[in-house]
């Protein structure tokens, strides 16, 4: 059956079609109160279901939050995500989601679809990629978010700020982050984030202090004696491990000790496993010597990748070794041993983000903290 227009509507009430727009598409210019109850039992009689674009038109405002993320099924955006809805969800607003796999080259079609639905705010979630490889399509990202601020929507990024080459082009090496091969940092800075208006298009970065929190992990541990360590980072150019892993390189050499070994892998729960595989023959090594190697996965999902690989091979954390995070996700409720970590409040972090997309951009800062748990246990 076709569906029913608005002018069918418009002439079943013996209005004009601009008149039954006004009164069914929400326009602030309504007519008479005996004209619009007549359109709107027209349009009832009809069956007739208002366009939600032309809502939008008329009203300014669509009503929608778009939310991106680089995979539901990991409880670090899920749980942001939850946060997101919960906020929206008092607020009046319909949530949209869209995953993007991490790749610039999604987000900039998902930015895309959320522009040409007048979506009222975006917010986009997960790390940058500083990758080669990926110049042209952050470049494409980059334009496709100002094309969509440009238009009035309003976008807030959580974890790391878009990136632009020309930006970059222009600074000079002392105002950019210094790192050695071995991925350490001489940056400084607290265990707090913070909520920060970009100047050049007024969209708000949340940031996440991935580095600092890792420099506080490093020390942590160091603190409880562990002296061998090993780091599961992801990929090169994965701006929230690099981060992680500067951060924890450079607590361990504030702490006195040698950087830590580095193995890449996929920044997920295989990756962790596949790695855990490679790292058989250092934890017995160590075993050996009569220590026990600290291991430190960037995510959580990749540390639970780890322990399953090592306890296929007979190799129980924290006896044989020790190990932990970086997330303190949901799931970790539920594992063994207790999985010592970075806990961020991703959930408040999702509310946060929605709000200031939603309501207003608000400076709030990011909080988190190390939880020590069994996993790291006491030295040897």
């Amino acid at each position: 059956m076709a569906a029913v227009t608005l002018s069918e509507v418009a002439r079943a009430a013996g209005v004009s079609p601009a008149t039954a727009s006004r009164v069914l598409n929400g326009s602030s210019r309504i007519p008479g109160a005996d004209i619009a109850e007549r359109v709107r039992a027209a349009a009832a009689a009809l069956g007739y279901i208002a366009n939600a674009q032309a809502q939008a038109l008329a009203r300014s405002s669509s009503g929608l939050l778009g939310l991106i993320v680089h995979d539901i099924a990991d409880p670090y955006f899920s749980s942001i995500a939850r946060g997101v809805q919960s906020a929206a969800r008092e607020l009046g607003k319909t949530l949209l989601l869209i995953c993007t796999e991490g790749t610039p080259a999604e987000e900039r079609l998902a930015v895309e679809a959320f522009t040409s639905r007048r979506t009222d705010a975006i917010v986009l979630a997960g790390s940058r990629s500083t990758r080669p490889e990926d110049d042209a399509d952050n470049a494409a990202l980059l334009r496709e978010s100002e094309r969509y601020l440009a238009n009035g929507g309003r976008l807030v990024l959580v974890g790391h700020d878009l990136i632009d080459s020309r930006a970059d082009a222009g600074r000079s090496p002392d105002d950019r982050s210094t790192r050695t091969p071995d991925g350490s940092s001489d940056r400084s800075g607290d265990a707090v984030g913070s909520a920060r208006v970009d100047a050049r298009s007024s969209h708000l970065v949340i940031d996440i202090p991935n580095e600092t929190l890792a420099v506080d992990l490093a020390q942590s541990l160091a603190r409880l004696g562990h002296q061998r360590f090993a780091v599961i980072a992801g990929p090169e150019g994965l701006m929230t491990s690099d981060l992680r892993l500067a951060g924890f390189q450079r607590g361990l050499r504030k702490a006195g000790l040698a950087p830590a070994e580095v193995t890449r892998a996929a920044f997920n729960r295989d990756g962790g496993f596949k790695a855990g595989l490679s790292l058989e023959a250092g934890v017995r090594a160590a075993a050996s010597e009569g220590s026990r190697l600290c291991i430190f996965a960037v995510n959580d999902r990749m540390a639970m990748g780890v322990v399953a690989a090592l306890r296929q091979q007979g190799l129980e954390a924290p006896t044989s070794y020790t190990i932990a995070g970086f997330d303190d996700i949901p799931t970790l409720e539920d594992f063994f041993p207790g999985l010592t970590t970075v806990r961020l409040p991703l959930e408040d972090i999702g509310r946060t983000a929605a709000e200031a997309a939603l309501i207003d951009a608000q400076r709030v800062p990011v909080g988190g903290g190390v939880v020590l748990r069994d996993s790291t246990g006491s030295p040897a």
